[in-house]
């Protein structure tokens, strides 16, 4: 038998590590297969069927990674919430997705409390790692159930909920194709295979944010697919990675650009203290990245730098080193399948080196809805092409480049003004740690640029400071470009994947007042 999933992968080979969890413990293939079976049983016992929805509100552990393959090899469609949230906010989730079970952690008590509560959710049904009143025990899920496969395996998915940034979020949610679950685990490792990764070797996958995200869960079930370990960390932090990457010879990773931004500002002697050289391809996506930052990860980490631009809905497009050594900035050309166009506001494609919507192709596998939402689905597609609304353009090559999501675009004195390009510049002064630009009103130009900063550690802000920055922009910026003003915080708010919660900051300067976009 040859192996084409991590269940097969797991009975040819049970002794061959799959798993360090970030509790240090190491699972092998049987034994994660036999935690995957028993949760598959347990969940089947408790009245789930082929459809059901069972939702989770995890920290990164071992038990979540088997909850994800006991949901996909049992015809169950399962909803990663996100534990930041807070509790009504995922009592809407349970209530949307119509979920039929629910498994939470002690570390969201809170949360999870209050959103059971407020669903209105059966306390038979819900289950707990850790204690929290009114659940039922993890433990209880899985006690006594068979480690054998189940019977009548089918196929099951993912229904990931957008974040909400402009409403209630909504599952996105993907027909699911008559197949059986090893040949669909074989489908998806195609994207691994898209950057040349191949199957089983010795490749080794680092994880290092939360898997309750798209992208994240997506390459640490498929490695796992590929018949590759995965080492986990629960939170992450840039000197550990670095020496989980040397300690495991890790050889793919999947990072953000504010992470890249953490590795590089670590001090000299601890980055040189780590060999990194095991490492095959580390990608980056959900963000833009400043080429700057780039190319100094390039010079670190050497020519194994890969970025791909795609969405909870669909994507995409792929970049290696060697293409963005050429193309500097482009997030690469649209993937065998996939395709990329840039329209404007009434749909017409524009010219390469102009500006505008950017639209992918839903390809089969890709086409989805928004659960219960049909005009949503609707609203931003033409035809076989959907937006996440972003804006840039494509060069006469077809490499895409991305300005900027088009709600933040400022519009100063009739002049569009893209957010990201401003950001790439503050991120390289010294003293940054991160940053965020948006516009705010101004009774003459419409708009005006606002930075907030969060200085580096040991550092505050101060006027002098603000100059440094300013003089520090106008090197590479048009003044035009430049902040007004610049605030500081101790710590922006983004979540853990590394997504920059911008309307929390922009909100306030806005209330009572319409913006343009």
């Amino acid at each position: 038998m040859s192996a084409h999933s991590f269940w097969q992968y797991a009975q040819l080979n049970p002794k061959k590590l799959a798993l360090v969890a970030p509790d240090a413990r190491s699972w092998t293939r049987g034994q994660l297969l036999a935690e995957c079976n028993r949760v598959a049983h347990g969940l089947r016992q408790l009245g789930l069927r082929k459809g059901d929805v069972v939702a989770a509100a995890l920290p990164n552990c071992a038990e979540y990674v088997a909850l994800a393959l006991a949901a996909t090899q049992t015809g169950l469609l399962l909803v990663p919430i996100n534990w930041h949230l807070a509790g009504e906010e995922v009592a809407y989730i349970l209530r949307d997705s119509e979920a039929k079970a629910f498994i939470s952690h002690e570390s969201v008590t809170e949360a999870a409390s209050a959103a059971v509560q407020a669903a209105g959710f059966p306390s038979s049904a819900a289950f707990s790692l850790g204690d929290i009143a009114g659940f039922r025990p993890y433990c209880e899920l899985v006690r006594n159930q068979s480690t054998d496969n189940p019977v009548d395996r089918a196929i099951g998915t993912v229904m990931f909920y957008t974040s909400g940034t402009t409403g209630k979020p909504k599952g996105v949610r993907r027909a699911i194709p008559e197949v059986d679950p090893d040949t669909a685990a074989s489908r998806q490792t195609l994207l691994l295979q898209l950057f040349g990764i191949g199957p089983e070797q010795d490749n080794v996958h680092f994880c290092g944010s939360p898997i309750y995200h798209t992208a994240v869960l997506n390459w640490v079930t498929n490695s796992l697919h590929f018949g590759h370990t995965v080492v986990m960390q629960n939170k992450w932090d840039a000197q550990a990675m670095l020496e989980l990457v040397d300690r495991h010879q890790v050889t793919t990773a999947h990072l953000v650009p504010t992470q890249f931004v953490r590795l590089l500002k670590l001090p000299d002697d601890v980055r040189q203290r780590y060999n990194v050289s095991s490492m095959r391809h580390l990608l980056h996506t959900a963000a833009p990245c400043s080429p700057d930052i780039k190319q100094a990860m390039i010079d670190w980490f050497g020519p194994c730098i890969y970025e791909y631009y795609a969405a909870t809905e669909g994507g995409g497009t792929l970049c290696n080193s060697e293409d963005w050594l050429q193309n500097p900035g482009t997030v690469g050309r649209a993937w065998p399948g996939a395709d990329v166009r840039i329209l404007d506001d009434h749909g017409n494609d524009v010219p390469a080196g102009e500006v505008g919507t950017v639209y992918m192709k839903m390809s089969d596998v890709s086409r989805f809805e928004y659960k219960g939402d049909k005009a949503k689905t609707e609203k931003d597609r033409v035809g076989d092409y959907f937006t996440a609304g972003d804006v840039g353009y494509l060069n006469e090559r077809g490499f895409l480049f991305l300005c900027d999501r088009k709600i933040d675009m400022i519009i100063s004195g009739g002049a569009n003004i893209y957010p990201a390009e401003i950001e790439n510049v503050l991120i390289t002064h010294p003293q940054v740690a991160d940053c965020c630009v948006f516009g705010i009103p101004n009774d003459e130009w419409g708009e005006e640029i606002k930075a907030v900063v969060q200085p580096v550690p040991g550092v505050s802000g101060s006027s002098v400071l603000t100059e440094d920055i300013l003089a520090f922009c106008s090197k590479t910026l048009a003044k035009m470009k430049l902040p007004k003003s610049i605030d500081y915080v101790e710590l922006l708010p983004r979540d853990p994947n590394g997504k920059l919660y911008k309307r929390q900051l922009r909100a306030p300067y806005w209330q009572n007042q319409t913006r343009h976009i």
